[in-house]
């Protein structure tokens, strides 16, 4: 296997050991909503929503009527997305399937998108690639990524203290910000559309969220996993801080704002 293979395949085990349907359950889908309007999905337009995990922006254009095919590295993510699908009467094709290599034909998609998905693939320009490949010309490409010193670019910085990032492997919050975006696609698009965001994140309390993301978080969860006891208390008083830097509630809950850049590119 290539190291880019051994490394996503590393991923899948580490995602697959959470439950994004968890921490997807207790957010927001608003950003979802903003990045399918953003785009102007169409009704009966073939969509790809990639590293789609349990389907919030795959249910999102299928709410618009489009013809929504869900993609994700870990299968049982993808099941959960029929299955809230199916709760409101909706359609999804899903397959499982690397961002970095996807079964589709050249110009198949009308729109591909990806919401905090494609950005963990570790070749990014692989990733880049592939997203122009299988959207139509003169169609349209849609995503969102965390930015680095957004409250969730911190956090992860905080694990990839104690859980090193491979060697020689680009940040994945380097998608959100625009000169990345610009690098990745080149002048092989029409236009490029950024916007920075806030998705709004509510939890009981600061100590609930740190317990909530470990046990649901995959990488969150391996960091805590290959720690030793002193190791995973100094993890637990970090990620406190971080929290606790962007809570603005002073009643002893958590309500902060997650900084996020939303990326619309119409292709050549």
């Amino acid at each position: 296997m290539t190291e880019y293979a051994l490394i996503t395949e590393a991923q899948r085990k580490a995602w697959s050991i959470g439950d994004l349907g968890k921490l997807a359950a207790r957010m927001s889908t608003l950003y979802a909503e903003l990045l399918c309007e953003s785009i102007r999905l169409r009704p009966s337009e073939r969509v790809l929503d990639v590293a789609a995990g349990t389907g919030t922006t795959s249910i999102a254009a299928a709410r618009r009527f489009c013809d929504v095919v869900a993609v994700d590295l870990v299968g049982d993510f993808l099941a959960k997305a029929t299955d809230l699908a199916g709760g409101e009467d909706l359609e999804l094709e899903t397959h499982e399937a690397d961002a970095q290599d996807l079964p589709f034909e050249d110009g198949y998609f009308d729109v591909v998108l990806s919401t905090f998905g494609v950005m963990f693939a570790p070749d990014q320009q692989r990733v880049a690639d592939e997203l122009l490949r299988v959207v139509r010309p003169t169609g349209r490409i849609g995503f969102t990524a965390w930015t680095p010193d957004g409250v969730i670019g911190r956090y992860a910085q905080t694990i990839g203290k104690y859980l090193q990032p491979p060697p020689g492997v680009r940040s994945p919050f380097e998608w959100g910000t625009e000169q990345r975006i610009r690098e990745l696609f080149g002048g092989r698009i029409r236009s490029v559309k950024v916007s920075r965001r806030a998705q709004p994140i509510c939890y009981p309390s600061v100590e609930f969220a740190v317990e909530y993301f470990r046990a649901w978080y995959g990488p969150a969860r391996a960091a805590f996993d290959r720690l030793d006891e002193a190791g995973r208390k100094a993890l637990h008083d970090d990620m406190v801080a971080v929290w606790d830097s962007t809570n603005e509630a002073g009643d002893g809950s958590l309500i902060a704002h997650a900084d996020y850049l939303e990326c619309v590119i119409e292709t050549s």
